[in-house]
């Protein structure tokens, strides 16, 4: 824990108001400021709360909760950058940074509460990032907002990212008013999605998000201190863990191809994991925060939240269990609904790493390897496919690696796509670029440790509870997780395995949020052996047409 530094000082921040409860009439809505919120150890948080103005606003109201450490004092509908794509008309300046519009929702009959979490801003108590606690303190709330004389007793949640994970968490406790959950990109593994890439440390957006919810009077968690401090999968990262099968609430989770690095892997760990008899999946190939408030996403929204809400007839009666968009560039990409995730048609296909660059159909016979400095260089494969292919779903790269003048390797992959003139084609990439890649992984050769019973072919699921060096000479298996994603590529056109020692994506743009790993441990060569005895190979999620 650390001190948080004073709330009235936060910088690119609207004035904190008083703590002072106030009420005033806006937009067709009661605003009632810093309502003080009892949670079940005397511990109060304060919470503005939106209702419509007039009679309808008093009583019989569903309740939409944003659970945000961001400051519930919204002032303005441009808090977004230019690049994320979001229109500043889809929202109006009372929405909540990543949440749901209070004068949309008001206008369609709902209460709208934003909290302030114990400890941050002006409520009370310490500020604790996830966890048992905060999973209660949100439980509490819930409770409290569905005995409310203007409640219904049915309260909804939906947002992104902090605002998505935070459902996961009070949804394994299973409160009886939360009637439907609708997290919309959050990561729910501390470490391997957040923290540690493959056991490689994120410089990047860890510490720069760890500084942006440091706003308190009493003390915050130090999630960049504790993530340096706990290199290892430990009691600390355990205690972040979140029960997703034990998550049976109604619940619509909305992923994204496109944000490989933080809310990918995990928004759809926790759609295969809980156990919601009524749960639906969406994922996207677009801009995270453009695609949650475009207005056919809203649309879509308010049929979910009219039938758990409200108890009315809406579109949900028609809505596929799973609808993916399948990519072909940045922009372009085709919508078809599925059954099931993962798909279960799914052939894991192998891709054998061979001599010139090539990835081939046939597994060589003869053995080879290929080296690059460990600091500046690279390796590339490359598959050109013959007939239209489409990849989905998690990507497993399986290399052969000696360290040539160092203990340790940090590998650095990214599956790309290159056009029929041999071209990169860019895909959406981190909620602002389109440039970016297919798919990334990493990993670290001293964590190459796997658990086999939480591995599948397409999977490894790696423990990261202890490191095996590398001796001189030693010539490892290791096996790189690759995020899902989705993507076509039709005849002609390539699929290029890129292996490194450093961030293949490595610049940002200025001032914005951003994935990097600067404190790797690369030095001297890395050596890839592939063909003969070492059977260096991508294994892909090639998906058949359907039958019929």
């Amino acid at each position: 824990m650390r001190a948080g530094v004073d709330p009235h000082a936060a910088p690119n921040k609207p004035p904190l108001p008083p703590a002072d409860y106030a009420v005033r009439r806006e937009a067709g809505l009661v605003i009632e400021r810093n309502v003080a919120i009892p949670l079940r150890d005397g511990v109060r948080i304060l919470a503005d709360i939106y209702r419509p103005d007039g009679a309808r606003g008093a009583a019989d109201l569903p309740v939409l909760l944003s659970w945000s450490p961001y400051g519930k004092h919204a002032q303005s509908n441009r808090v977004f950058w230019p690049h994320s794509g979001v229109d500043p008309d889809w929202l109006s300046p009372l929405t909540p940074f990543e949440g749901a519009d209070p004068v949309r929702w008001g206008a369609l009959g709902y209460a709208l509460a934003v909290v302030d979490p114990r400890g941050a801003w002006l409520s009370e108590g310490d500020f604790h990032h996830n966890g048992a606690v905060e999973a209660q303190d949100c439980a509490d709330v819930i409770d409290w907002l569905a005995d409310q004389r203007w409640s219904n007793g049915k309260v909804g949640m939906t947002g992104v990212s902090y605002l998505a994970a935070i459902q996961f968490w009070v949804a394994a406790l299973n409160p009886p008013a939360l009637a439907a959950i609708n997290p919309w990109e959050g990561f729910t593994d501390w470490y391997r999605e957040f923290a540690y890439h493959g056991g490689i440390l994120e410089t990047g957006f860890l510490p720069r998000a760890s500084d942006n919810i440091r706003y308190s009077l009493n003390r915050t968690e130090d999630t960049w201190a504790n993530a340096q401090a706990h290199p290892l999968i430990d009691a600390f990262w355990r205690s972040k863990e979140i029960d997703l099968a034990a998550i049976r609430t109604p619940a619509w989770v909305v992923a994204s191809w496109s944000d490989q690095g933080l809310h990918t892997r995990g928004t759809l760990e926790a759609f295969k994991a809980m156990s919601s008899p009524r749960k639906w999946l969406d994922v996207h190939g677009q801009k995270k925060w453009a695609h949650y408030y475009r207005p056919e996403s809203q649309a879509k929204r308010e049929a979910y939240f009219g039938h758990f809400l409200k108890g009315r007839q809406t579109t949900l009666a028609a809505w596929p269990a799973v609808r993916i968009e399948v990519r072909d560039r940045h922009g372009e990409a085709e919508l078809r609904d599925e059954e099931e995730w993962p798909i279960a048609r799914t052939v894991a296909t192998p891709f054998w790493l061979d001599t010139d660059g090539k990835l081939t159909a046939q597994r060589p016979a003869t053995g080879a390897s290929i080296a690059y400095d460990a600091a500046a260089g690279e390796a590339n494969f490359d598959h050109r496919f013959e007939q239209d292919t489409e990849l989905t779903g998690h990507a497993k790269l399986r290399l052969w690696v000696e360290a040539d003048g160092a203990d340790d390797i940090d590998l650095f992959v990214a599956l790309r796509k290159l056009d029929a003139e041999g071209q990169p084609v860019g895909q959406t990439f981190y909620a602002f670029y389109e440039d970016g890649p297919v798919a990334l992984g990493w990993l670290r050769a001293s964590h190459r440790a796997i658990d086999p019973d939480r591995s599948d072919a397409l999977q490894p699921f790696h423990t990261h509870e202890r490191e095996e060096m590398l001796a001189p000479g030693e010539i490892v298996p290791v096996e790189i997780e690759l995020w899902p994603s989705s993507t076509s590529f039709r005849a002609g056109e390539t699929l290029r395995v890129t292996i490194m020692g450093r961030d293949i994506y490595a610049e940002g743009l200025p001032f914005l949020p951003f994935a990097r790993h600067e404190r790797t441990r690369n030095a001297g060569r890395h050596i890839i052996h592939f063909g003969g005895a070492h059977d260096s190979h991508l294994l892909a999620p090639v998906i058949p047409a359907r039958k019929g």
